[in-house]
């Protein structure tokens, strides 16, 4: 159902925390202009949890306004079970594409548990969902196991596959053939997961280089594995960064400058500053001074 590159994007503040409805629109739009296929909101690096229920759906309303028809997604990852239902509900009634659901990211689940929870939030939004599996992030493991449990719910309709294991994507399509559209979440696993048969990616570095990202994502679809490897190679530093946790920090500073957005965050986080600044702004400026030229057909 869903494919392509689906930026999961940043959401944008004015220095006295409130939502920046105009920066989200120009950098939501610059994502949309380069040729992504959707749009997911207030996920992690959207800075979800930080959110209220209204906010959450407010942002969800302005990427509609840009995306124009194209998969516009909320995240939903709540502590409880009845607040995501909640949430999933209130997506469904402001006209959301789908969500993408975690599990409960407070108390780990038994895949029991997992299942149960993923069940009601689905019945609570009734729309087509794309699990969330992340491990590392969030110690629950949504494995194929439960996906082929889940299977007979036709609103389960693509995985996020995060694991930071490329063997599951492998796993995912040999166990349940092509039931699920199967994403991958990690950025610096991104070339090798589409490699083996991901269909989408959805990416966060994308929100600063979104012209690479699908550039990347266009040459493996083609089977031009040399051209897409060469720009990979060149944007791997970069990927890195969404692998960490200061990864909001890390993309909201490369957005500054690369396409000169803000870096405003919601506590407990603050910007980056000193040597872990320092850093992450000479990885990034190192790779616009080598920015490589896309071959034109991608």
């Amino acid at each position: 159902m869903w494919t392509g590159v689906i930026p999961a994007v940043t959401t944008k503040f004015k220095p006295d925390g409130s939502l920046d409805h105009a920066e989200m629109e120009r950098c939501f739009s610059f994502q949309m202009e380069a040729g992504c296929d959707g749009i997911i909101v207030c996920g992690s690096l959207g800075e979800g949890p930080m959110l209220s229920h209204d906010e959450r759906i407010d942002v969800l309303r302005l990427a509609q306004s840009v995306t124009k028809g194209k998969p516009t997604l909320l995240t939903v990852a709540e502590a409880g079970t009845r607040e995501a239902c909640d949430l999933a509900a209130k997506a469904a009634k402001a006209g959301a594409s789908g969500l993408m659901v975690v599990p409960s990211p407070i108390y780990h689940t038994d895949p029991a548990e997992t299942v149960e929870t993923l069940r009601a939030v689905a019945a609570a939004g009734d729309l087509p969902v794309m699990i969330y599996s992340n491990r590392v992030a969030y110690r629950v493991d949504v494995t194929p196991e439960i996906m082929e449990e889940l299977a007979a719910d036709p609103r389960f309709v693509a995985i996020k596959e995060s694991s930071d294991d490329i063997r599951r994507t492998t796993e995912i399509i040999n166990r349940l053939g092509d039931r699920y559209a199967v994403l991958t979440g990690v950025d610096n696993l991104a070339l090798e997961a589409l490699a083996v048969g991901a269909c989408g990616w959805v990416a966060g570095l994308v929100c600063a280089f979104p012209a690479e990202t699908v550039a990347i994502y266009r040459l493996m679809q083609a089977g031009r594995l040399k051209e897409a490897l060469a720009i990979y190679r060149w944007f791997r530093p970069l990927l890195d960064l969404d692998v960490s946790t200061y990864l909001v920090q890390n993309i909201k500073l490369a957005e500054a400058l690369a396409i000169n957005s803000t870096e405003h965050v919601r506590g407990p986080r603050k910007p980056l500053s000193g040597a872990r600044r320092a850093e992450v702004e000479a990885i990034v400026r190192q790779a616009i001074e080598s920015r490589p030229a896309l071959p034109a057909a991608a």
